[in-house]
């Protein structure tokens, strides 16, 4: 009996250990099983994280430049409605939109944050405009090289029409902007501004019997106008007797203005109002500025001719440049600046010079001042606007010369000066700048500040005159001066520009046989 229970307890063990056997080996084909799966999904989401692995580089700077331009700080997400932009957390600082989600088993949520995550191509149209309105036009062409639909968005963005306008002002030739889109018009005058590196040839021309004291190129017309102030119809030139005298653009006249025939009143007339020499004018679409050793900047109202105010100063006044609704004078050692349309002192820049302040230039949108003056310095100064004040910061400081610098011209990105000392400075200030757009109402500062010790010395000096070089002006592929000498100088760079069209198209062919061989 005995022997008949001990073999019975035999007999189930071994049956129990062939059950747990079985038990063991089902495990492990389920567990080999749900490993073949887990490795599928792994490797979903690893395509995944791949293929937006691209776009998370501008996703982190589309981030980056939201936060630094609007001032945004980390949004936190909300209960479980609420849509919104934060950071990831993961090493590719990712922008998700955060909308909670109560289910995990999707790959596209995020375990320990329960939010949805999507890619930027995602979002509505409407909104990647937004975001991408807060780029400068280098972040701008970097997110146009990631997809198509960013592409597409980047290329027809209205923002380079503002950035083209910020830079170089509204295209003077009629229709141009219709040919082509504003983001090649922007590529195509960027490329234009790097051939002031390159070979030139210099033009003269005489004729004059005394010192040239102002050049000025009317580009939209190609030609120079060795007075004063002009546009294609009104010429104006100031003389020691305090007159201005102006000339209307004569119709079919391949020159504009008939400056040597017999005089026509129609055509030629003079306007006076400053008890002293003028010495500075400039003009816009409605006015006329006038600057005056009288001490004073007089508005004229260019239908009527008549002065609408007038702005005094302490002492002569040397230069001006009037921008929108804002006109900027020098005077003794100091700046001011304006309100054209109530007479209103903005700001002023006391002793920005030792010695006078002779020469004044402006960028297109009025925000950055560019002085030169007797002790033969170049001071570039922003204007930031807060609320209903104006102050002025520093920029940076340039002493390239060793006279007193005379005259000043700015076009986008090269400041050039003329001097006493018979030679032309031509600096970059390219690196000095950040396009940006405010956001949110706020100015945000668009200089990023250096220290005046690391701040690059010019990046050309044009040597080759006599002394004393009083005016220049530069266009989109020449610089012009006059001096005491009487002649004036065209330096044509356009050299350059044919010779790196032809370089880039050589490269373009290169690069396509190179894809042919590949």
């Amino acid at each position: 009996m005995a022997f008949e229970c001990q073999e019975s307890i035999e007999v189930c063990l071994v049956k129990n250990s062939i059950d747990s056997d079985e038990q063991q080996a089902g495990l492990s084909d389920f567990n080999s099983n749900f490993n073949h799966i887990t490795s599928i999904f792994d490797a979903k989401s690893q395509l995944e994280t791949e293929t937006a692995h691209r776009e998370s580089g501008v996703v982190c700077l589309l981030k980056n430049s939201i936060e630094e331009r609007a001032g945004l700080t980390q949004f936190s997400p909300d209960s479980d409605h609420n849509t919104l932009i934060h950071d990831s957390g993961n090493s590719q600082s990712e922008i998700e939109i955060g909308i909670q989600k109560p289910s995990t088993s999707n790959p596209k949520v995020n375990d320990t944050s329960g939010h949805y995550r999507r890619l930027i191509t995602d979002l509505p149209s409407a909104l990647i405009s937004e975001i991408l309105n807060c780029l400068d036009p280098k972040e701008l062409g970097v997110v146009s090289c990631v997809s198509t639909v960013l592409n597409r968005l980047a290329s027809e963005h209205s923002v380079w029409k503002d950035f083209y306008c910020e830079r170089w002002g509204a295209p003077v030739v009629s229709g141009f902007s219709d040919e082509k889109s504003w983001r090649e018009l922007f590529v195509e005058r960027e490329f234009r501004s790097k051939t002031f590196r390159g070979r030139f040839s210099i033009d003269v021309l005489y004729g004059h019997t005394e010192a040239v004291r102002a050049v000025f190129l009317l580009a939209s017309a190609k030609l120079i106008s060795l007075l004063v102030a002009a546009d294609k119809k009104l010429l104006l030139a100031g003389g020691s007797d305090g007159f201005i005298h102006c000339w209307r653009a004569v119709e079919g006249l391949s020159c504009l203005f008939d400056l040597v025939g017999s005089q026509n009143l129609s055509t030629e007339f003079r306007i006076w109002e400053h008890e002293g020499p003028v010495t500075c004018l400039a003009l816009d679409i409605k006015r006329i500025y006038s600057g005056s050793w009288d001490m004073t900047v007089r508005i004229w109202d260019r239908s009527s001719f008549k002065v609408v105010k007038v702005l005094r100063h302490t002492d002569w006044v040397w230069g001006l440049v009037p921008r929108d609704t804002t006109v900027a004078s020098t005077s003794g050692s100091d700046v001011y600046v304006w309100d054209a349309d109530s007479g209103t002192l903005l700001t002023i820049i006391s002793n920005a010079h030792v010695g006078n302040a002779y020469a004044l230039a402006r960028s297109h949108t009025g925000d950055f001042l560019f002085t030169g003056g007797e002790d033969g310095a170049i001071h570039m100064f922003e204007v930031v606007s807060d609320c209903m004040e104006r102050n002025v910061l520093e920029v940076s400081t340039w002493i390239p010369h060793s006279g007193p610098v005379h005259s000043l011209a700015f076009e986008f990105p090269w400041l050039v000066s003329a001097s006493a000392d018979g030679r032309m400075s031509l600096i970059d200030v390219r690196k000095l700048l950040q396009t940006c757009k405010p956001s949110l109402g706020k100015n945000v500062s668009k200089v990023r500040h250096r220290d005046h010790k690391s701040v690059e010395p010019p990046q050309r000096m044009l040597h080759g005159f006599g002394c004393n070089l009083f005016s220049v002006d530069i266009g989109a592929d020449r610089i012009v001066c006059g001096g005491e000498e009487g002649v004036v100088r065209i330096w044509n760079f356009s050299q350059a520009l044919e010779a790196e069209q032809r370089a880039r198209a050589l490269r373009g062919i290169r690069l396509e046989k190179q894809d042919e061989a590949a």
